[in-house]
């Protein structure tokens, strides 16, 4: 597994969005249902596998490799580069591994315990189900023999490639109870080093993060309607961002409590993340301008939802900046205004 990189301004944008995405699952499972998280979860992992599986065997180094094997290292370096404590062992060329041990990245802490095990098989059934499909190979499937969330050991499983075709209902399968073979590090795929240095990592594990929200908001907006998505996305963004603020204002280099150093903070934030931002002061308020938004930059034009979802993490971490400032939105770069405008400005105090 690849070093973890100094926390920096990407860190404060990698925990941002790996707690909202986790917030987001959790809020639907007890906002809603187990099932309608999963739902959500099995969307978000199936897109994501379309997106990203195959077109990065390359740069991952898993050309020519068995398939089964393929797909474990695929797995154990994908996620490692996101910060993610994974173990790959390869049993033969038609069996391979993958163990993800606890702490598990994606449920931090005791948000694990609110996370129902459907949950956690839907994301199987999103991309591990579906890697033999995108391959060209009938006959491999993925077996889970162990499931965090059920009480054990972390998620744990291999590939494996049958000497037969197989149903579809056999893609994904569960045998709880068989062990993993030991993991031994030296006998795990590499990334090449002078592929990448620390910037790219850092740059990874930002993007890594980023990626989930990127796809998770449009699959809610199409599973709940906007509405709901909206509003559902929106009190998550605000608690999280509430939680967050501390951590996040740190990374930044941001201190103080004032209009100005919001401003400051917001600006920070959207260079970190890649885009580009401005500040000025206009009739007494402070305006901070981003003519990008990256986290959505190539996708068709996303539903006004997506941004009063996404617009709610920074309500949140302006509610603990300083609780006696308002956030207003006149320019919308998702409605088609040359940028997305915001200004600070303190609330009216009667």
């Amino acid at each position: 597994m690849p070093p973890s990189s100094p926390p920096s301004p990407l860190t404060a944008v990698a925990r941002l969005y790996h707690t909202y995405f986790t917030g987001l699952m959790l809020t639907l499972v007890s906002r809603r249902s187990g099932d309608v998280a999963a739902e959500w979860v099995f969307r978000v992992f199936r897109h994501q596998h379309h997106e990203k599986f195959l077109s990065s065997f390359e740069k991952l180094g898993l050309k020519g490799m068995p398939d089964a094997v393929a797909c474990a290292a695929y797995h154990y370096l994908s996620n490692s580069v996101g910060g993610v404590r994974v173990e790959f062992m390869r049993e033969s060329d038609r069996k391979a591994w993958v163990h993800f041990v606890p702490p598990r990245w994606i449920y931090p802490g005791a948000a694990i315990c609110g996370v129902p095990s459907e949950v956690s098989r839907a994301f199987l059934r999103g991309w591990y189900a579906q890697n033999g499909v995108s391959l060209g190979n009938p006959r491999l499937g993925f077996v889970c023999t162990a499931q965090t969330t059920d009480g054990q050991h972390g998620l744990a499983g291999y590939f494996w490639e049958r000497d037969h075709d197989i149903a579809p209902e056999d893609r994904l399968i569960f045998r709880p109870g068989e062990l993993a073979p030991p993991f031994d590090p030296a006998a795990a795929p590499r990334l090449p080093a002078a592929d990448w240095p620390a910037e790219r990592l850092a740059k990874a594990e930002r993007n890594y993060c980023m990626e989930y929200v990127r796809s998770g908001l449009p699959r809610l907006v199409e599973q709940l309607g906007p509405a709901e998505a909206g509003h559902l996305g929106r009190i998550t963004g605000r608690i999280v961002g509430a939680q967050c603020h501390q951590e996040v204002a740190a990374l930044l280099g941001i201190e103080g409590d004032s209009p100005e150093a919001f401003a400051r903070l917001m600006v920070a934030l959207a260079e970190a993340e890649g885009d580009t931002a401005e500040m000025h002061t206009e009739a007494g308020a402070h305006v901070v301008t981003r003519p990008g938004w990256r986290l959505m930059r190539g996708l068709p034009a996303p539903s006004p939802a997506v941004f009063e979802a996404w617009n709610g993490l920074l309500e949140g971490l302006l509610s603990v900046h300083n609780r006696f400032l308002v956030l207003d939105t006149p320019g919308r770069l998702d409605l088609g205004d040359p940028a997305f405008v915001w200004r600070i400005r303190k609330a009216p105090r009667s």
